[in-house]
């Protein structure tokens, strides 16, 4: 079913309207310092895009995990002034989301003005969907565009229970292009190649067994990669091994077998005595007791690059090493180059994933960069999107 956008509620006129948008303002923050605006950037065109078709524009977001508590630290009046610096007009800001001093604050706006609402996760009522937080919500509007693609896969009370209660509720810009752009992996020009980093195999085991018999190509990094050395009974040395996935790992394997595709696991490793910037590492092909595995090997690393290079669709999920320790981020740095430098459709997703296409300065040679980790991991191995349904709906 085709979801309603921006473009069909902008026809039929907004001027005067209150409409609400729910954006992903969900910006890192490093001693109260925003560290990375990329969220407000890409919530600017359709905020800009509204407010120049003279709605009156309430915003609302959540940030960070107050679970229902009011953390002044959590405060979303901190990224007003970006948010007005980025659209390149002012941002009023309320300190509450819902309620007589909302109502104040929405009474007040005027044609093509914005107003941004308090972090609506300092209610429990936002995170367990209920059906009074979100009337509340939808007593401030009388339209509402979804526009946070990050918690899309949330049925929380603005990304969900507020579509039925508002006169209508479409998508917006950002979460129209996360969808059309994703769809590409669903439905890919082959061959495909997945690439998978991180942590856990927990985490994405179930995207993992979904793109198995899909990808043509499926390669490991990350931790997550010893989880698989240690399944196919290879020395882990101190890596982070999860030894509750092991049987899960194999069962990835075997999959991957059974239709006929690729799996690729890193065949070297970058190893260190500890995970601290100048600690002692060398390069293995079989990981030594004692040493952990902090990143993919150089040859791990030029076979990646390879498949980079003879892919037509690319899909990047999570870092090949401890990327966050510059000692450690070699690998990681080359399949990035190796995705910004490849003819295929290109589409990367996942904090980490992201920081690095854009440390490096590839930002402008991807297709498309996802704002969205989890949301992304969902809709690619086919699953509905609660925020999204609720639009179509």
């Amino acid at each position: 079913m085709a979801v309603p956008d921006l473009d069909g509620l902008l026809a039929d006129g907004v001027r005067g309207q209150r409409v609400l948008v729910r954006a992903d303002l969900n910006v890192p923050l490093s001693n109260g310092t925003i560290r990375d605006d990329s969220r407000v950037r890409a919530s600017v065109p359709t905020l800009r895009r509204l407010a120049d078709a003279g709605a009156r524009v309430i915003v609302t977001s959540h940030l960070g995990r107050p679970k229902g508590q009011r953390k002044p630290e959590l405060t979303l009046r901190r990224v007003a002034p970006r948010l007005a610096e980025r659209i390149g007009r002012g941002v009023s800001f309320c300190e509450e989301c819902i309620g007589e001093k909302a109502a104040a604050a929405v009474a007040e706006l005027g044609d093509g003005q914005i107003l941004l609402l308090e972090n609506v996760r300092f209610h429990a009522g936002e995170e367990k969907n209920e059906t009074g937080f979100a009337a509340d919500l939808a007593a401030l509007a009388d339209l509402y565009v979804n526009d946070a693609f990050g918690t899309a896969h949330r049925a929380h009370a603005s990304t969900t229970g507020i579509a039925s209660l508002v006169d209508r509720a479409v998508a917006g810009d950002l979460l129209r292009s996360e969808l059309e752009h994703l769809r590409v992996v669903r439905d890919p020009e082959r061959p495909l190649l997945v690439l998978l980093g991180g942590a856990k195999v927990s985490s994405k085991l179930a995207v993992m067994e979904a793109l198995a018999p899909h990808a043509d190509v499926l390669a490991i990094g990350g931790a997550m990669a010893y989880t698989f050395i240690a399944a196919a009974g290879k020395p882990t040395g101190a890596s982070r091994v999860e030894q509750d996935m092991l049987e899960d790992a194999n069962c990835v394997v075997e999959a991957v077998r059974a239709a006929g595709r690729r799996l690729l696991i890193p065949t070297d490793h970058l190893v260190a005595k500890s995970l601290e910037a100048g600690a002692s590492t060398r390069v293995v092909e079989t990981i030594p007791d004692g040493w952990i595995g902090v990143d993919i090997g150089p040859e791990t690393a030029r076979r990646y690059a390879e498949e980079a290079a003879k892919a037509r669709t690319i899909f990047w999920n999570g870092p090949m090493g401890v990327f966050e320790i510059q000692d450690f981020a070699a690998g990681t740095a080359r399949v990035a180059e190796a995705v910004a430098s490849s003819d295929a459709t290109t589409v990367v997703g996942g904090g980490d994933s992201l920081a690095a296409i854009q440390q490096l300065g590839f930002s402008d040679r991807i297709t498309h960069l996802s704002t969205g980790g989890g949301a992304s991991l969902e809709f690619v191995q086919g699953l509905a999107l609660p925020g999204v349904a609720a639009l179509e709906r």
